[in-house]
């Protein structure tokens, strides 16, 4: 699911559109590890932005960086123009929703959510007012006197966003968020994050190694591998033109038929794939990778698979293979097809009623439009 702004626009491919955040050239080093490499990149006022890559990849120390949690080697950080290094993390126009909520065992969710505002010695009234209206936002009115362990997973991330929010940010630092929940409640709750995050039109930044999350909740995505952005766009470009192999493997399941180049034009081009048994044609003009070897990615939804005697069966990029194996998976299946030179390919069917069984020989296809190239 891609999500727009309600206004159709995309500020990013505005080009007199100012970025809100801008990250440039930031590197931060711990006793010779590099963990954030000379990293850039423009966020704009109202998106959810994530930040999605493995363990260890640089995510996390990121977003400290933004929280003033952590200070980088080099490089800059502004917000609206302001240069947050200057700054402590108190001082700065960013608020931060933790991976373990962090609240107040001992205060009631009320409580929980003025505490920052009484912290800045706001009225009591001002207080009550703005936590009255953090609790509708939240859908959480009626559980303004309970204490935290009285509450749902669900509940106490809610009181999180609540107290994060309370003191309007420009910009929401998220860490994990939804981690803590289980896989119903943390597909619901995407969607009610995505919704608060429209109504308060603040700016979401979110660190997540979830790729179906960041996928389901992002204006756009900053994947990142060994400290470095190795690719930045929206979920459906992320997804469908990875630029690497890295981000072809890491979104999502794909499969891979490598070798040259043999033919290229503005119709599209052709790859000579051994273990597809032939040439495979992609709609795409590779003239650039002329000589080059290249992988071409194709997600295991946008191949067909019909029985081996089907012969109205149509493709631009056939072959003839083997089931050799089948996971059940409710609304779907996915099926590994052996070809004869060995090669596994994944495919993805509907669950529409049309069964194929181990070890039956089948005829599997994409089209031209289904494959992208991707430079070894």
């Amino acid at each position: 699911m891609d999500v727009l702004r309600d206004d159709g626009l995309q500020p990013w491919a505005e080009k007199k559109v100012a970025p809100q955040l801008r990250i440039s050239n930031v590197v931060k080093t711990f006793d010779g590890f590099t963990a954030v490499d000379d990293v850039s990149l423009d966020i704009y006022r109202g998106e959810f932005f994530s930040l999605l890559g493995g363990s260890g990849c640089g995510k996390t120390t990121l977003l400290r960086m933004l929280a003033g949690f952590e200070f980088p080697d080099r490089g800059a950080i502004t917000v609206d123009g302001l240069d947050l290094l200057k700054l402590q993390p108190y001082e700065r126009p960013l608020n931060m929703m933790f991976q373990n909520y962090a609240l107040f065992p001992h205060m009631t969710v009320a409580k929980n959510i003025a505490f920052g505002l009484r912290n800045e010695g706001l009225g009591p009234d001002e207080v009550e007012k703005r936590v009255k209206k953090s609790l509708e936002l939240v859908q959480l009115s009626t559980f303004s006197e309970r204490k935290p362990n009285q509450l749902s997973g669900g509940q106490r991330q809610r009181v999180a966003l609540a107290r994060a929010l309370i003191k309007r940010p420009s910009v929401l630092l998220l860490d994990e968020p939804l981690s803590a929940l289980d896989k119903k409640l943390r597909e619901a709750t995407q969607f009610e994050l995505i919704n608060i995050q429209k109504q308060v039109g603040v700016t979401f930044i979110m660190v997540t190694h979830d790729q179906d999350e960041a996928m389901a909740m992002s204006t756009r995505i900053a994947v990142m591998d060994k400290g470095r952005v190795v690719q930045v766009g929206e979920p459906r470009e992320i997804y469908e033109y990875p630029r690497s192999r890295f981000v072809a493997t890491f979104i999502g399941s794909i499969n891979l038929l490598e070798g040259p180049v043999i033919d290229f034009g503005a119709d599209g081009s052709r790859v000579e794939c051994a273990q597809w048994g032939g040439p495979v044609q992609v709609a795409q003009d590779l003239a650039a990778l002329a000589s080059h070897h290249v992988a071409i990615g194709v997600r295991p939804e946008k191949i067909r698979l019909a029985r081996a005697d089907d012969s109205a069966f149509a493709a631009d990029n056939i072959a003839e293979g083997v089931v050799k194996e089948i996971a059940y998976l409710g609304d779907s299946m996915l099926y590994r097809v052996q070809l004869p030179g060995g090669l596994l390919v994944k495919v993805a069917a509907q669950n529409l009623g049309v069964w194929f069984a181990a070890d039956e020989p089948v005829r599997i296809g994409f089209d031209a439009s289904a494959g992208v190239a991707i430079d070894k």
